[in-house]
Formats: structure tokens, C-alpha cells, sequence
């Protein structure tokens, strides 16, 4: 009698930043196509960043309301991705996926006290469909210094992922590798590792239409923010036999889809999401403008944040980090969220006078202040001027950008193009995005995990804070 094939499909999701507007028609998807699977094994990941605070939902429930949808859309794995693994207090990850009904998947995340994966994370799992045992494992992306300070050891993940799939290709019938890793990393993993069937990525954002098939193991990722779901489908003619993939692709979804439990679910997370936010921050009693191209208030108080936290004598950071001006009233957490969203950290930095000078002339420049600027935890549109605290700087704007146009000052003494500073800036400068000079800066101590909303948050509640706000930084010696 003749054997009956066996078939797999995995179905793969990542990136999908708390978009939860996108997480209806996904399930939606996915039902539709298990569904046309019938009887047939269908195995469903996801590669991480699902979680974005960026989100009123997940800020407000802190991260709960996603675990919640991905329950409710059935998920067989996932792993973690940056946006979960830096944004959250090691105690905070603890709590929101006590509750998740799949394993959480990833060998090059230790806990730096132990040398474990922390107690809700394996390194691998083997999950059984249809008598096929998958083998799973996965990893993120090595940001070493920046989990270090949050106590989190996250090794090499080459040298990780190599000793687990030696050990589940001992024991399973596919393996695979959840890549929170990018896709220069993956084309890497499948030229040097052995024995993978598929490596599903994540963290670049690409979406290929069809695998990338490197030394026999298959190579996907299926965009960004839900708008498609990756499928594989494998099978063998027979157990005993190895599995080889029959087809590969990225489905568009139909963002008009809806699924019967989870719209309402996402909808009541936000109505949650929203009310937890209702917290009273600060109240003022005046408006703080907001100009992208120059300076302004509200610029102002965000830099002023930052130098008093970080406890130097000057910052610098870039107005794009606030969408809107800060109203005068009632100023709640919800509000804050909504005019800094971006999950990004203060840091300190050494950094001298000529790159600073560099930067702030770049400022000027309005091709500068309006460039778009995407990644890097940053949530905003365009990068903005940059807004300083602990400088004075006079500039005539009939001069040319990088004519000698301005004369800074630290405090009463000019700055020193060879003298470096203590500045505190963003961490987002560090690597290289907006304001370049910036990175030259030496010995970055990133402030974690306090992100800039909770910065204005202090200074707003510091008395005079708004009449400082108000001091002109930037003056102009046109007559």
C-alpha cells in the first residue's frame, strides 16, 4: 500500500510593531489558510518586535495586550526581537509572558547573574504537528552594550544557534531558526550552519517574495507591520525520508478582513490602553510651541530634560522627537506618550568641540531639519533641529552654512573646537543616524531604561522649568 505524504505549512509573522490595526486580517489569514491546510499539519511563528510602545495598547497595559492577541491567533512560537528585549524592565518581560500559551524561543539571551535563558525563555522547543517534530529555536540581535546595563548576557549568535541545531537535528524531523537578526545576518547563518530547513527572519524589515535558498536552507521574511504572512509548505513521501520544501511565498493580506475575536479584542486593549494613560503628569499654565526648523520652547524643555538627567553641563538632542506642542492645562501620561512616543534613551557622551560646532551648523539647514529618518528606536517623521541646554550660540542667517556663521558658548567661555565635552544626547546619535558629528563622540554610558517621555515627565514637575524653556538659545545677530 502506498504511503500518504506527509505535509507542513509554517506560517511566519514579524515586525509587526504593535500595529493593531493589521492584527485582525492577519488572524484572519492565517484561519483562511488553515482552513485550505484541511487535515494537514500548519505550524504558525512569529520572529519578534511584536511589541512596539510606540502602541497606546501596549504602552498602556505594558505589553499584555499583545501576549493577549497572540494567544487568541493561536501562535505555535515566537521569539523576541529588540523592541521587547530593551524596552522592558527585565522584571517587566518577567510579568507579560508569564501569561503567553507557547514557548518563547531564543539561545543567545541569557540572564548575565546565571548564564540561563531567564525562566520564561528556552533555547530551543520541538513541537509536534501531525506526528512531524519541528525543532525551533531562535535569536536576537547582539545590541551587547545596551542589554548588559539591563542585566541580559546576549552572546554570539552564530556560535549559539550552531550547537542547537546539532542538537535538534538529532531529534526532530525539520529544523528551523526564528532570526531576529537581519537579513545580511541570515544569508551568513544558512552559508555556514548545517542541516536547517528554513531560517525565518526578521529586524531589516524584508519582505522576499520567494525564499532565498542558500546551501539548501530557505530564507524568508515577510516584511514589516502585518501587511504580509509568510508560507512554507514542506513534505516527504513517507516518515524516515528527509522533508523538502515544495513551495514558498509572502501573501498580501487584506487589511479589510476582519476575525470575530480579535477585532474586539484589539478594540477593548485600546479602550484599556487609553484609560491606564488618563494618569496625570504635570499641569502647566502655558502653551509650549514647537518648531522643527529652529528653535522653540518645547525643544527647549526636552533638551533641559536630558542635560539635568544626565547630569552634564550641556545636551543636545533633535526636536523631531516631539510631534506636537505641549498644551497648556491638564498634561497626562497618555498626552506625553502621544508627543514622544519613541522608545529611545538618554546617554552621556565625550565629544569635541568641532563636532559639536559641526552638528549645530547642520542645524541651520533646513535639508537637515527635514529629512526623514527611519529605525534606530526613533517614531517620529523627520529628524528636526537640534535643541541645546547649557549653550549660547549667535548665528547670522545671511551667512552661509559652514561659513564661520556662528560663535557658541559654554556657559560665558566659547567652545573649543579641540576641547572635548561631557554632552548628553541620545543613544539613537551614537549609532551614526541624523546628526553624524555626534557619533565621533568616545565612551558612551547609555541611561536605560528610562526613555525621553519620562525625562519630560521630571523636568515639567521642576519648578521654573517652563520659564527656562522660554531662555533663547539661539540668537540671531542679523540687525
Amino acid at each position: 500500500m502506498e504511503s500518504v505524504p506527509q505535509r507542513l505549512t509554517i506560517l511566519h509573522t514579524n515586525d509587526i510593531h504593535s500595529h493593531f490595526e493589521t492584527m485582525s486580517p492577519i488572524a484572519a489569514g492565517i484561519s483562511g489558510l488553515k482552513a485550505a491546510a484541511g487535515e494537514e499539519a500548519v505550524l504558525l511563528v512569529d520572529i519578534g518586535d511584536h511589541m512596539d510602545r510606540a502602541a497606546v495598547e501596549t504602552e498602556g497595559t505594558m505589553g499584555q495586550a499583545n501576549i493577549d492577541i497572540i494567544n487568541l491567533t493561536g501562535y505555535d512560537a515566537v521569539t523576541i526581537g529588540n523592541n521587547e528585549g530593551l524596552t522592558f524592565s527585565p522584571e517587566t518581560l518577567a510579568v507579560i509572558f508569564s501569561g503567553l500559551q507557547c514557548p518563547v524561543v531564543c539561545c543567545n539571551f541569557l540572564d548575565a547573574a546565571t548564564g540561563e535563558p531567564p525562566l520564561w525563555m528556552k533555547r530551543h522547543a520541538i513541537v509536534e504537528k501531525n506526528g512531524i517534530r519541528i525543532g525551533i529555536t531562535g535569536a536576537t540581535a547582539a545590541f551587547t552594550s545596551f542589554y548588559a546595563l539591563l542585566g541580559w548576557d546576549v552572546r554570539n549568535p552564530e556560535e549559539a544557534l550552531r550547537e542547537e541545531c546539532r542538537q535538534l537535528a538529532q531529534q526532530a524531523d525539520l529544523v528551523i531558526i526564528l532570526s531576529h537578526l537581519g537579513l545580511p545576518a541570515d544569508k551568513l547563518l544558512a552559508e555556514r550552519l548545517e542541516g536547517v530547513h528554513a531560517i525565518l527572519g526578521g529586524h531589516t524589515h524584508h519582505m522576499l517574495e520567494q525564499p532565498l535558498m542558500i546551501n539548501g536552507t530557505a530564507v524568508c521574511g515577510a516584511g514589516k507591520f502585518g501587511c504580509y504572512l509568510g508560507r512554507l509548505q514542506f513534505e516527504r513521501p513517507e516518515p524516515g525520508v528527509p522533508f523538502r520544501l515544495v513551495s514558498g511565498e509572502c501573501i498580501e493580506l487584506d487589511q479589510r478582513l476582519t476575525e470575530a475575536v480579535i477585532a474586539p479584542a484589539a478594540a477593548l486593549h485600546l479602550q484599556q490602553g487609553q484609560e491606564a494613560l488618563e494618569e496625570t503628569a504635570a499641569i502647566t499654565g502655558q502653551e509650549l510651541p514647537l518648531n522643527l526648523l529652529g528653535e522653540s520652547p518645547f525643544g527647549n524643555l526636552l533638551a533641559q530634560a536630558v542635560r539635568r538627567f544626565t547630569g552634564t553641563r550641556l545636551s543636545l538632542v533633535n526636536t523631531g522627537q516631539l510631534l506636537g506642542p505641549l498644551p497648556e492645562g491638564n498634561i497626562t501620561a497618555g498626552m506625553l506618550h502621544a508627543l514622544c512616543p519613541s522608545p529611545i534613551n538618554s546617554c552621556v557622551i565625550r565629544l569635541k568641540g568641532r563636532d559639536i560646532r559641526t552638528a549645530l551648523l547642520q542645524s541651520l539647514r533646513e535639508e537637515f531639519c527635514t529629512k526623514p529618518i527611519f529605525g534606530y528606536g526613533f517614531r517620529g517623521k523627520v529628524l528636526g533641529s537640534l535643541a541645546a541646554d547649557g549653550l549660547k550660540i549667535l548665528y547670522d542667517p545671511a551667512i552661509i552654512p559652514y561659513d564661520n556663521s556662528i560663535a557658541v558658548f559654554v556657559g560665558e567661555e566659547p567652545l573649543e573646537d579641540d576641547t572635548e565635552y561631557e554632552v548628553g544626547t541620545l543613544d539613537m546619535f551614537t549609532f551614526r543616524s541624523g546628526y553624524e558629528s555626534i557619533a565621533n563622540g568616545r565612551d558612551p554610558v547609555y541611561l536605560v531604561p528610562h526613555f525621553l517621555r519620562d525625562l519630560l515627565r521630571i523636568e515639567l514637575q521642576r519648578p521654573g522649568s517652563l520659564e527656562e524653556a522660554a531662555a533663547v538659545r539661539w540668537e540671531s545677530t542679523a540687525t
